[in-house]
Formats: C-alpha cells, sequence, structure tokens
C-alpha cells in the first residue's frame, strides 16, 4: 500500500489555480493505477476559501477516487507544513511508499522538507502545458531563492513531525 501525498496551492476566487488543478488531476490518474493507495490533499485556507485540501478532494472524487481513500491535512500554508502536517497520517498509514505530487520545479524543494522529517518519498509531478520562457524563468527563479530560504529554515529546525 502506498501514500500519495498531494501538495496545495492556490485557490482562486473561482475555483482551483490550474496549478492545483493539475496537481489534483495527476493525483487521481496515480490513484488509478493503484487503487489500495491512500491519498493525502494538503492545505488551507488561503486568500480564498475554501482550503486547499478540500478542493483538492473535490476533484478527487470527480475523478473517481474511492472518498474513503482520501485524507485531508487543511491547516498548512507552506510546502513545509504541508509535509509536516501530514507525516502523522502517512505514519498511521504506515506507508510502505510515499509519492509526493507537485510540479517539477517544486519537487527538490518538496524533497529537501520530506528529508529533513526522515520521510521517505518520492515526487511525481504533472506535465506543465507549454508556458513561454519569461513564465518558465520566473517559476524556476522563484523556486531556486525558495531553496536556499527552506535550507536555511531547516537547519535551525527540529526533524519531529
Amino acid at each position: 500500500m502506498g501514500v500519495i501525498v498531494v501538495l496545495g496551492a492556490a485557490v482562486w476566487p473561482n475555483g482551483p489555480s490550474p496549478t492545483l488543478r493539475r496537481r489534483a488531476l495527476h493525483a487521481a490518474a496515480l490513484w488509478e493505477q493503484d487503487q489500495e493507495a491512500w491519498v493525502i490533499g494538503t492545505g488551507g485556507v488561503g486568500k480564498h476559501s475554501p482550503a486547499e485540501a478540500t478542493v483538492i478532494r473535490d476533484i478527487l472524487v470527480e475523478r473517481g477516487v474511492a472518498p474513503e481513500k482520501i485524507m485531508q491535512e487543511s491547516h498548512s500554508t507552506t510546502t513545509l507544513e504541508n509535509i509536516k502536517f501530514a507525516l502523522p497520517m502517512i505514519r498511521l498509514l504506515d506507508a510502505g511508499k510515499v509519492t509526493i505530487v507537485t510540479d517539477g520545479y517544486h519537487a527538490k524543494r518538496a524533497l529537501m522538507v520530506a528529508q529533513h522529517f526522515d520521510l521517505d518519498a518520492q515526487t511525481s509531478s504533472p506535465t506543465l502545458s507549454t508556458t513561454g520562457f519569461a513564465d518558465a524563468t520566473r517559476r524556476h527563479t522563484r523556486e531556486t531563492f525558495a531553496r536556499l530560504s527552506y535550507r536555511a529554515k531547516l537547519r535551525n529546525r527540529p526533524k519531529q513531525g
């Protein structure tokens, strides 16, 4: 049995952001390949309600994921919190395989956090639709600085989850 952890992303006034939808749809496709797996949607309420985890759950159910296989972590507001707050659920499930679903440009940071908490995980990323050079450059530049910031944060943070 495995666990698929879907990292949250923004909820917009009119529904999920493209990033949140893309991640949830990718998680549904992974679950379709292993229907014994559990799916944990992560993310609290950001600028707009409902909680990201709730939106993830709704998309998963819409795509045929069994509701009884979905858990929600609905208090986190950062990548670090997504993983830290999901840890008790992951440990409760005693999962052999943990797959973190996030975008490719964000995967290194997610793995950095997972490793900090001694979580043996892999990432799986949806395909990004074609984006312009400027958008891709912005994403990767933002992530480079975010990884540097997280490296410093994690150095001074205890490993308890």
